[in-house]
């Protein structure tokens, strides 16, 4: 009887630790590291959400800018970094599910160096055609691009991001040949196609609305699973007979593997609140972003599972690594 006493007296005083743990937490700023430079849409909305996200802790979150690599070097710092709750991550599908296989010398584990917090959302992309280019859907363009094997530009806004994995995506879907060319940057990219300097390129809705709006770019079609309400005259892929081109650019947010589960639980409480806040629902819906209500274990297997579609992806298209 003794013996149960002592036994149950010193599980009371473990649990009494944890409780005490979690409550202790957060004392201080968490930082949140976004792995490109200010004033992109990754950016915006990092510091959008890093406000709701602070109130629901209770504590500032403090948005930190790391860029380089295609977003690899902000990663990497975060692997690396002490797995105590105060550091997160803004993870996307180029630097989780493709980086692996874009790049020789990565030096962090996309599934094994980061503790999954939740994830934030699902950016479909816009195929878009100089506004002379004579084809108006998808399937126009894969028979034009048939007919003329290496002839159609495609403007990549940078190598790694979700938009440069889109054109791969579709090249591969449909067998056509395209010309890669690559950019620093959305902005120069879409300068090109307004000129029509370029044929085509793939990006987010919310940077070409105005140049469709303008005429000065068409939209063909879009990478989502369901039309887009900014344009519901352009078909999805699926509807274009190219089912296997549907895909969005994904981002979620992460810390170091290690990180206690108590505080992984707290962070994840409210960054959930965060994303279901007034603002941020507003905002996704205004750029047509997709919230992914996904933490966890399914979090973590849906990142493993990226990172394998991707790199057979990357490998079929023939990219080498840097």
């Amino acid at each position: 009887m003794k013996r149960i006493v002592t036994l149950a007296a010193g599980a009371a005083l473990a649990l009494g630790a944890g409780a005490a743990s979690a409550q202790d937490y957060p004392t201080k700023p968490v930082t949140w590291i976004v792995p490109y430079t200010p004033g992109g849409i990754t950016d915006t909305r990092s510091r959008l959400i890093a406000e709701e996200f602070g109130k629901a802790l209770g504590q500032n979150v403090v948005v930190e800018n790391k860029p380089g690599a295609g977003g690899t070097l902000g990663l990497e710092y975060v692997a690396r970094a002490e797995p105590d709750g105060y550091t997160v991550v803004y993870g996307t599908l180029g630097t989780l599910a493709a980086a692996p296989s874009l790049y020789k010398d990565l030096r962090y584990d996309p599934v094994a160096d980061f503790a999954p917090i939740h994830m934030m959302a699902e950016s479909p992309n816009t195929l878009i055609a100089y506004h002379e280019r004579p084809y108006n859907t998808p399937a126009e363009l894969v028979e034009y691009a048939k007919e003329h094997p290496g002839e159609v530009t495609v403007g990549l806004a940078g190598i790694g991001t979700g938009t440069h994995l889109a054109s791969e995506l579709f090249a591969n879907a449909t067998g056509v040949e395209l010309l890669q060319v690559p950019y620093q940057g959305s902005a120069p990219m879409l300068n090109d196609l307004i000129a029509g300097r370029l044929d085509i390129a793939f990006d987010y809705a919310v940077s070409t609305l105005g140049h469709v709006q303008s005429g000065s770019v068409k939209v063909l079609g879009v990478t989502s699973e369901e039309r887009l309400d900014l344009f519901p005259d352009a078909m999805t892929m699926k509807e274009a007979g190219i089912p296997d081109a549907t895909t969005g650019s994904w981002s979620g947010l992460f810390a170091p593997a290690g990180t206690p589960q108590e505080r992984i639980d707290i962070l994840t409480e409210a960054f959930d609140a965060a994303m279901k806040s007034e603002p941020v629902v507003a905002a996704m819906q205004k750029v047509q972003s997709l919230p992914m209500d996904m933490d966890g274990e399914e979090m973590g297997n849906f990142v493993a599972s990226e990172k394998e579609r991707w790199t057979k992806i990357i490998q079929a298209a023939g990219i080498e690594p840097q």
